[in-house]
């Protein structure tokens, strides 16, 4: 990661929080999950789900999402938005 640069995969991330906002870590790893081809290793579903909790922590701390006011999901702030072009949600 990039200071203040989100990787593709972090993009990613935030366009799903978009689309699905409030969306929880679990939710969000869920949709990483169905974004990709399945994988005969069985370990691979697991990774790419936990892969979630980092991007929330990056993508928090880079000011790009925020949690929700019962701190159980994840949206976008205006910063996030404007970066992907996220249309149609909270201004």
């Amino acid at each position: 990661m990039s200071e203040g640069y989100p990787t593709a995969a972090q993009r990613e991330a935030l366009r799903l929080i978009c689309a699905h906002e409030p969306l929880e870590v679990g939710q969000l790893g869920e949709h990483l999950v169905a974004a990709r081809r399945s994988s005969t290793n069985p370990g691979f579903a697991p990774a790419i789900a936990r892969m979630a909790g980092t991007l929330t922590w990056r993508l928090r701390a880079q000011g790009f999402i925020a949690e929700t006011q019962a701190a159980d999901g994840w949206t976008t702030t205006a910063d996030g938005r404007e970066l992907i072009a996220c249309a149609g949600m909270r201004g």
